[in-house]
């Protein structure tokens, strides 16, 4: 199919509404627009430079963790979950009552990126392992009623407050069935010759318009795309999330997704996407190499520390996972008595690598502010 003269789908009379039809997209697409060759070539660029950073940057997972934080706490920000980065750092007996709902559907993210990606390692990309993403998203939060871990059995919309003034509204649930059979063949298609970022482009606009879960759409369908791209071995690590770019240029993302469906441009979402992953990768790079600064910046003065150096390290490390941390969790996670808690958090403080920010005289709280604006510059 030809990206110029694409047709997006057909609105079909249901009782009361219509619904929209997709075209299905598991087929050879091509394209004479010669400015998504070039923002292909940048994009593919900018992901392989930041995917050698995963390869080459010692203990990757230590800062991989802090990625995962922000997009959970980004994308679920996109679907109007008031949870700063910094709450979503804080246990939950930190977090005020009337948030912690918000708090949960962030944690549940965390838990539905990381518990996706253990099983990209024995399992292709499949709808199974969405659905089971979905079932992780919608515990214990608002929509755990509405068919978690299944695609939908009744008709939901998008914008409005019911289907008689909704801005859109997708497919009947009959047909989801077979439009994400389609979706998931067509990630796997050794026969279509298509560029992976291009595959995955028209992926997450198709994800979208089939609407297949009742709730949690969006959010499962910014994490397929870092889950598309390691299943397919562009990325080692789940180390690019496109939800930040979405969020600072929101009005031009769903606008962008709404053009496709309303007149078949499909060569604007797909410029629109390319410029995404060439910038968002470009920043993860910027970001691994200031991690490494730091790091090289930080490391000596954990070594003057004598003989707490090793337990220091060990703290270290610690921070890169989790940036905000009490005595008792080093107390836990380092095997240490609280006098060597406490002192090591001292010697911390005195290094300026951590700030107290509660003012409590128990139950203190220390944030490694250092390291957390480095993934917000």
């Amino acid at each position: 199919m030809k990206l110029e003269t694409f047709k997006a789908g057909t609105w079909r009379q249901q009782y009361q509404y219509k619904s929209f039809q997709p075209t299905l997209v598991n087929h050879v697409w091509t394209w004479e627009d010669p400015v998504i060759n070039t923002l292909l070539e940048k994009a593919t660029k900018a992901l392989g430079e930041l995917n050698a950073f995963s390869l080459i940057v010692p203990d990757i997972d230590l800062f991989i963790e802090m990625h995962v934080v922000k997009e959970a706490q980004t994308s679920s920000r996109i679907e109007g979950t008031q949870t700063g980065i910094d709450e979503a750092l804080m246990p939950e007996e930190q977090i005020r009552p009337e948030k912690r709902d918000d708090w949960r559907e962030v944690r549940n993210y965390i838990d539905a990126v990381n518990e996706s990606v253990t099983e990209l390692k024995n399992f292709p990309l499949s709808n199974r392992l969405l659905k089971h993403a979905h079932e992780i998203l919608m515990r214990g939060v608002r929509g755990e009623h509405k068919q978690p871990g299944e695609f939908r059995s009744s008709q939901n919309w998008i914008g409005g407050s019911s289907l008689t003034d909704a801005a859109f509204i997708p497919a009947h649930p009959q047909d989801v069935p077979d439009l994400m059979g389609d979706l998931e063949k067509f990630w796997h298609n050794e026969e279509v010759a298509v560029p992976h970022l291009v595959r995955i482009a028209i992926s997450h606009y198709q994800f979208e318009t089939i609407h297949p879960f009742c709730d949690g759409n969006g959010r499962i369908g910014r994490l397929l795309i870092p889950l598309y791209l390691m299943s397919h071995g562009l990325l080692a690590k789940p180390s690019l999330y496109l939800s930040d770019f979405f969020e600072r240029n929101r009005s031009s993302y769903y606008d962008a997704l709404m053009r496709v469906r309303q007149s078949g441009d499909l060569i604007h979402w797909i410029r629109f996407f390319l410029k995404g992953v060439e910038e968002t990768a470009s920043k993860g790079r910027d970001t691994f190499q200031k991690i490494l600064a730091l790091r090289n910046e930080v490391e000596p003065k954990i070594l003057g520390l004598g003989k707490r150096a090793p337990n220091a390290r060990q703290t270290l490390n610690l921070l890169y996972r989790k940036p905000m941390v009490m005595a008792v969790d080093l107390e836990r996670e380092l095997s240490v008595k609280h006098p060597t808690a406490n002192a090591l958090i001292r010697d911390f403080v005195g290094l300026g690598l951590l700030e107290e920010v509660t003012g409590a005289r128990r139950n203190r709280l220390y944030v490694f502010h250092r390291y957390i604006d480095l993934f917000f510059m």
